[in-house]
């Protein structure tokens, strides 16, 4: 389909909710509330359209003057005038419905849960995986995002075996997403008396955080196991039966709580990661059924999957799905100034979806 057909599609589409919504006779009022909110939605898009087809009659009403014989000296200029500024500015608005074409990832908009676990490194891969629950704690600030620590497990020489937050915001999601996978660091530990340069990695996980109305979980469907906070770990571990260990049976996925000192706010903390967890495992499959035949794809969120490496020798910071290096990594690590890697990253994302949208 052309790109003016499937703009035409679009705007009669709209006409055709708009006439919907003056008749609600036949919607019940869940169907009347979910119209409402997609033809509020399609409006901007509407109006982009609406000023790009009128842009488009401008410039080939003005290409008409400019080759009519008949027209004067005086009038011809002007028509030149007018089509060479429209030539510059329609490609602009083009590219801008085509980015509102893209298919709208319905997680974009939540906040998120961000679980960050050590991986292979043994003591130096838990101090990466504390610096990089950090380097978030500093990006969610920089957002004005709010920060909330789930739960901590320390291994007693400042660094991290896990953690995981809540962070709550405008689109958290659509921006933290690219973040899930294997981060790998280079550089000599504080350990190393050799000098020696290490590898390490850390394992970080995006997950949308999921409302009840997105995943139900049926309490038949849980084991709750309860047990004493042990340490190290944790903001406040306690000594009191009060560490929760959640078990969803349908699909054996576990989830321990233990930084409160009430078994009730450990259980809501657990549920909660559960079904963060739960949710994406959903979006998961679905964007996998999605994207059977899409090669070289952003951010699947695969943990297998390396996708950044840090080296601290060298000061680089380089993210291996677009070939991005950057030289400034105290600002990213340290200062949280993480925006230099996500934007090219939404940038490419974009620019691959926009191929496949017409």
């Amino acid at each position: 389909m052309s790109f003016e057909l499937k703009l035409q599609e679009v705007v009669k589409r709209f006409e055709g909710m708009g006439e919907k919504l003056n008749n609600p006779g036949e919607l019940s009022s869940k169907e009347f509330a979910k119209l409402s909110k997609e033809y509020s939605d399609m409006g901007e898009l509407v109006e982009k359209i609406q000023r790009y087809q009128a842009s488009l009659k401008s410039f080939k009403d003005s290409e008409e003057l400019m080759n009519d014989a008949s027209v004067d000296a005086e009038m011809k200029e002007l028509a030149q005038e007018e089509f060479y500024e429209l030539k510059a500015k329609l490609p602009e608005i083009e590219r801008e419905i085509r980015l509102s074409l893209i298919p709208k990832d319905e997680a974009d908009a939540k906040n998120a849960i961000l679980e960050i676990r050590a991986g292979a490194g043994g003591d130096e891969a838990g101090l990466f995986a504390a610096e990089l629950f950090r380097m978030y704690q500093k990006y969610a600030t920089r957002q004005g995002w709010r920060f909330e620590i789930l739960s901590i497990s320390d291994t007693g020489i400042g660094g991290y075996k896990e953690a995981s937050a809540e962070i709550n915001g405008y689109n958290v999601f659509s921006r933290l997403k690219y973040e899930s996978g294997v981060h790998r660091v280079q550089r000599v530990p504080a350990t190393e008396s050799g000098g020696r340069i290490h590898t390490s990695t850390a394992t970080v996980a995006v997950l949308p955080e999921a409302e009840e109305v997105d995943i139900h979980i049926e309490e038949k469907d849980l084991r709750i196991d309860v047990f004493r906070s042990s340490g190290p770990g944790g903001q406040s571990v306690n000594t009191t039966d009060s560490a929760i260990r959640i078990t969803h049976l349908p699909t054996g996925l576990v989830v321990s709580q233990q930084d409160e000192k009430s078994q009730t706010k450990n259980k809501a903390k657990g549920l909660k990661v559960l079904r963060a967890r739960l949710y994406e495992m959903e979006r998961a499959k679905k964007e996998a059924e999605r994207s059977a035949l899409r090669q070289g794809q952003i951010g699947t969120g695969d943990r297998s999957e390396r996708i950044r490496t840090y080296n601290f020798p060298q000061g680089r910071v380089t993210d291996h799905r677009i070939n991005l290096t950057v030289y400034n990594i105290a600002e990213i690590v340290v200062e949280g100034e993480l925006d230099q890697l996500i934007e090219p990253l939404i940038t490419e994302d974009q620019a691959a979806k926009l191929a496949e949208a017409i």
